[in-house]
């Protein structure tokens, strides 16, 4: 039982996997002791970046085939790895998208983005001191990328406009960052 909750999860089914999801079928004990069906989907860790060169960020705008449109987003990629860093998969995610270097990382955020459904846990890093090199894209939506560099100052104008929820946090982080709200993490 999840301690404080009365809520107990009784069993779990695998019903499909793939390279990138599990889904499960969970039968759940309530707090009055009737079982409850509920699906998750396991995906796991996922990073995210805010670059910022001089006075700009840089975002990629990429096809997304669930929606069947390209979206406006921050360079973002999966944990590839089991246990693999979180500032170590960021720093890979910048270089393949969008191709910098990034001299210091500054984690902002960390969020699941849809908890009702899904286990996926995003953390959203502020990458600065960043040195060009050259992006190795994954994938066809990649390939066929555009990045595109926003004026931090234009931010708050075009905010209501970006459809992604880690894009919408992270650029939202770097403005309460750069007004002083969220304070620098220890040790930057």
């Amino acid at each position: 039982m999840s301690p404080g909750t009365g809520f107990r999860i009784v069993e779990k089914r695998l019903v499909a996997e793939t390279p990138l999801i599990r889904l499960e079928e969970i039968d759940l004990e309530t707090p009055d002791g009737s079982i409850q069906l509920r699906t998750a989907v396991r995906f796991g860790g996922a990073v995210a970046v805010v670059p910022v060169v001089d006075d700009e960020v840089v975002l990629i705008r990429q096809y997304r085939t669930p929606l069947d449109a390209p979206l406006l987003e921050l360079p973002a990629g999966k944990l590839d790895v089991p246990g693999e860093d979180r500032a170590v998969a960021a720093a890979r995610e910048l270089e393949e998208e969008v191709g910098y270097r990034a001299g210091h990382l500054e984690q902002v955020a960390r969020f699941f983005t849809s908890p009702g459904f899904a286990d996926e846990e995003m953390t959203v890093f502020i990458a600065t001191d960043l040195t060009p090199t050259a992006t190795n894209p994954m994938g066809a939506e990649e390939v066929a990328a555009e990045i595109v560099r926003i004026a931090i100052a234009d931010i708050p104008k075009i905010l209501s406009e970006i459809e992604d929820s880690k894009t919408v946090i992270g650029l939202m982080a770097l403005l309460l960052r750069q007004h002083g709200v969220i304070a620098p993490a220890a040790g930057s």
